[in-house]
């Protein structure tokens, strides 16, 4: 697999390895369906730009970061409705086999939930690519390929759902091959 410039101390300080991709059940670091819990915490705290400190705003959505097309996009915007954050990267085949299902629930929710693709571990053309060849493009996608949101969220690997409530608490982290139960978990998110 490709490591990029800020994998190397990411995967030092987290003492671990991609393997999203390479597993070859679909299991992640903690298992394959994931953490799904009201007790799992919220996204850990870190330093962020400023700009989405506003009162109200869930800690877990101060972050700011810029779309693959380029515009600004700021966390704060995601409060008050539940989210979807998809942690892909463009050459991840299963990240592709996700894409379809998670531009299905962008959809399907579309007004009563968000979803944001958080593209990382590749250079933006790539990212583009991999948006335009998937079909993804009806919901934000952004471009971190420093890693700063995947850091926050603490996502090591590639092809992770992290499902916040209206409230910001992280209620879901984990893969879902092809995206299988997505809609599911939204929808009781949404009532």
């Amino acid at each position: 697999m490709r490591a990029r410039s800020f994998l190397p101390a990411l995967l030092a300080a987290a003492t671990l390895t991609l393997t999203g991709c390479g597993s070859e059940n679909g299991a992640t670091a903690s298992d394959a369906a994931g953490t799904d819990s009201s007790t799992t915490a919220s996204a850990p705290a870190t330093a962020d730009s400023g700009s989405a400190t506003a009162a109200g705003v869930p800690e877990a959505l101060r972050f700011t970061g810029t779309t693959i097309d380029g515009k600004q996009f700021d966390g704060a915007s995601l409060a008050g409705k539940p989210t979807v954050l998809w942690f892909w990267a463009p050459w991840c085949p299963k990240c592709k086999a996700q894409g379809p299902e998670t531009a299905k629930v962008a959809k399907e929710f579309a007004g009563k939930a968000n979803v944001v693709g958080v593209a990382g571990l590749d250079k933006p053309t790539a990212m583009k690519d991999f948006v335009a060849s998937t079909n993804v493009g009806g919901f934000p996608n952004l471009s971190d390929e420093p890693g700063d949101i995947w850091k926050k969220f603490e996502i090591t690997e590639q092809s992770i759902y992290v499902l916040l409530d209206k409230d910001g608490k992280t209620v879901f982290t984990g893969n879902l091959p092809a995206g299988k139960g997505l809609a599911d978990k939204v929808s009781k998110l949404v009532g």
